[in-house]
């Protein structure tokens, strides 16, 4: 298996909190509520760990509320590379109804200084050689701009790693300069960083095609439960997920995200690592939390998965 190391810039303290249906103005009784250490690249980290992958995570963590994010280091036999800074961790507030909808409420995370950020890239040059890719997943945490982060891609494509950018905004527009190798938007957030709507299958083959010009290999867009569509230099694939009852869409795009690096990683065929990471997602959207809970499952999802050329009528 691979050696992985993910960065996520801005994680967070998730409190999920289950509600038959949200009442807004009045007091709202939920029968359960969790808390879990998070964050894009933590939520990736996680499902490749459960494929067999050995993780290495880094980013900024507040000094002030680090010890749930210690606990899952431990807990995941994760290597800890993060650089503590003043202040705490952000929390965000999932709110997941009995119909699948989830309305989040996010924090904007702690302020990183200059020398943080200086701090990080030195111990990623030390780091990062010997792992076979790298995820930079997430949102930039105050202090932390684009233009850093467009500069850490390249830093990190110069050590000879593989890039995945899994993130949206100013970070997407200006990571794509960098031509990661794999990236991961949905179509809203793609033709928000283009500048131009890509909601159409034509629009977005042309997108795809600029996009690897310029240096990108793997262009995966996802569309929720409408599946998701891969454009790489093998023929462009679409994989429409089997239906499932919706506990939390929280995390699918993590879980999808771990599943094409598990396959490309491990060699599987474009069809298998496609129709793997749908599974993948299909079965993080019918649990609370992150991670594969039953391989039988599963399997039993990749079952219902279909997967066709996108050239196919």
């Amino acid at each position: 298996m691979a050696r992985v190391l993910t960065i996520t810039l801005n994680p967070a303290l998730d409190l999920t909190v289950r509600l038959g249906h949200l009442q807004p103005g009045e007091v709202n009784r939920s029968p359960m509520m969790l808390t879990h250490a998070a964050g894009k690249g933590l939520n990736v980290a996680q499902v490749l760990a459960d494929l067999g992958h050995t993780l290495t995570v880094s980013g900024f963590l507040g000094e002030d509320n680090q010890h749930a994010f210690d606990a899952l280091f431990k807990r995941r036999g994760f290597v800890d590379a993060f650089i503590r800074v003043p202040g705490e961790t952000r929390s965000n507030i999932k709110v997941a109804e009995d119909d699948g909808r989830v309305t989040d409420l996010n924090g904007l995370g702690p302020l990183v200084s200059p020398q943080a950020q200086q701090e990080l890239l030195e111990t990623l040059e030390r780091i990062a050689p010997g792992h076979d890719a790298v995820i930079v997943a997430g949102s930039l945490p105050q202090g932390v701009s684009p233009e850093w982060l467009h500069d850490l891609l390249l830093r990190l494509k110069a050590l000879g790693l593989k890039v995945i950018l899994d993130t949206s905004g100013q970070a997407l527009k200006h990571g794509l300069a960098a031509g990661p190798w794999l990236i991961k938007p949905n179509a809203e957030e793609l033709s928000d960083a283009l500048g131009c709507d890509i909601s159409s299958l034509e629009a977005q083959i042309a997108a795809a095609g600029r996009l690897q010009a310029q240096g990108v290999e793997h262009v995966v867009i996802s569309h929720g439960a409408d599946g998701v569509n891969w454009f790489s230099r093998a023929p462009a694939l679409q994989a429409l997920p089997p239906r499932v009852s919706v506990a939390s869409t929280v995390g699918a795009g993590d879980s999808l995200l771990a599943g094409m690096v598990h396959g490309l990683l491990s060699g599987h065929s474009p069809e298998q690592t496609l129709r793997t990471a749908t599974a993948i997602a299909a079965m993080a959207v019918t649990q609370i939390g992150f991670g594969i809970s039953d391989a039988a499952h599963l399997a039993t999802l990749e079952s219902g998965v279909s997967v066709r050329p996108l050239t196919e009528e």
